[in-house]
């Protein structure tokens, strides 16, 4: 069997080559696919706080409702289906992956615009099957119910359109433009998030009120549909599992059977960990450690942060074309550990605002090339014929330091103190770069297109 070309003998490409990765529509379509992803989240999840924040919902409901975002990370149980399932008609003339996302979109777009519709306004009297369904809930409480309930659908939805997108990007980016297609689609996600978020709180606040908001970004959302028929035809590849069955075991069974799957998995795990300590008490340590003010911290830290983080995605994708795929995931990820060392400085020294946001930038930037690095990390890990199941299985895996960290942080920073604390973080990033090491040539097989030769 030959054997694949060495990372070390990749030739770097020319600015033309790198202009012409960046320019190719199937890349193109990852920007406007990643918007379709970000937009959700924040209408399910942190505008929809504001939202009951301002019409009286109490501070145990809100806590309740940011379980509505659990679709997220059970994701993967219902990913088999997707990767099962041909929807006939669309099947036919858009493939399996955008038969599945153009229905989903809508469904998107639907429900937003019945969130819109779904609150009972303040004043009218609540029906009788609510007050029925309600008992003893306060009133305002109460006319929200339908809203949430909702937001648990919309929540579903789109956990299941990430599935398919992320399947779609894998099924549709050759290796070379893998480093690209990550860094368009974290652009358009943070665009989404941005929309979704800052923006929706904007025009609620200031012009079309709530439930107009919402039927706005429904009407966004139908927008995204164009760009999922615009974007390319994944090419003709190997069918689609023939059984549900084969749809959950056969994925498993071609992962664990190749050699060291177990490592690649703990490398999964661990090759964000710093990344996830860093950011696990940001906010709290600006505030309540480094002595910035909740206004300061939300200017410099959201705004500054969204543009690092955008601008190291996409100059991590350019430089993953140059490097190879366990190059980059060894210099961004050393990077990224590094930055952390940024934070430690603010917590040394005395506060001040060009401090922060230098602080702010690097480490978001290196975070922003690392992510990069990682779902192309992913995607070359994926088969082809399972990429719907194995991605939503090894993304949810991805997410396992960032959640589980938040409780060790916490005691981390009490017992070490802030400077100490990320020392730690810096050091906690080593782990991942040493089981990079010792799985660098499994890494570059995974990183050569089907078929090259030594």
């Amino acid at each position: 069997m030959p054997m694949p070309v060495s990372a070390s003998r990749r030739q770097p490409p020319s600015a033309t080559t790198l202009r012409a990765v960046f320019a190719n529509r199937g890349v193109a379509s990852m920007l406007f696919l990643g918007f379709s992803s970000g937009l959700p989240l924040a209408l399910s999840s942190g505008t929809l706080q504001a939202w009951l924040t301002v019409r009286g919902a109490s501070l145990q409901a809100i806590g309740l409702a940011t379980l509505i975002g659990q679709a997220y990370v059970f994701k993967f149980l219902w990913a088999p289906l997707m990767d099962r399932v041909e929807l006939p008609g669309l099947a036919g003339r858009l493939g399996r992956r955008r038969a599945w996302l153009l229905p989903l979109q809508a469904g998107l777009a639907l429900l937003l615009g019945a969130m819109a519709w779904s609150g009972i306004p303040e004043g009218t009297a609540l029906p009788s099957w609510l007050s029925a369904l309600t008992g003893t809930l306060p009133a305002a409480q109460a006319r929200l119910l339908p809203v949430v309930v909702l937001a648990v659908a919309l929540a579903f939805v789109s956990a299941s359109q990430d599935v398919v997108i992320d399947a779609y990007r894998t099924d549709l980016l050759p290796p070379e433009q893998r480093g690209a297609g990550a860094a368009v689609i974290v652009l358009g996600y943070r665009l989404g998030m941005v929309v979704s978020g800052g923006l929706a709180l904007w025009l609620a606040a200031e012009w079309l009120g709530w439930r107009g908001m919402y039927a706005a970004m429904g009407a966004v959302m139908a927008l995204c549909m164009l760009a999922t028929l615009w974007a390319p035809r994944p090419p003709a590849g190997l069918p689609a599992p023939s059984t549900l069955r084969e749809a959950v075991l056969e994925p498993a069974r071609e992962f664990f059977g190749r050699p060291q799957a177990v490592a690649l998995l703990v490398a999964i795990v661990l090759y964000k960990l710093g990344d996830a300590f860093a950011g696990a008490l940001s906010t709290t340590f600006l505030i309540r450690g480094a002595g910035y003010s909740p206004a300061q911290v939300g200017l410099v830290y959201k705004s500054m942060g969204l543009l690092a983080t955008i601008a190291g995605a996409l100059l991590g994708g350019a430089w993953l074309a140059r490097l190879g795929l366990w190059r980059s995931l060894m210099v961004f990820g050393l990077a990224q550990g590094l930055s952390n060392l940024a934070y430690w400085g603010l917590a040394v020294l005395p506060a001040s605002l060009p401090l922060m946001a230098g602080a702010v930038g690097v480490e978001n930037f290196t975070a922003g090339m690392g992510t990069a690095a990682f779902v192309a990390f992913l995607s070359a890990l994926c088969d082809t014929r399972y990429s719907a199941t194995q991605f939503a299985l090894l993304s949810a895996l991805s997410a396992v330091g960032r959640v589980y960290v938040g409780p060790l942080s916490g005691y981390l920073a009490l017992h070490l103190g802030w400077p100490g604390f990320y020392l730690f973080s810096v050091a906690s990033a080593a782990p991942g770069l040493l089981m990079l090491l010792a799985l660098r040539r499994l890494i570059e097989q995974r990183d050569q297109p089907p078929g090259a030769a030594a």
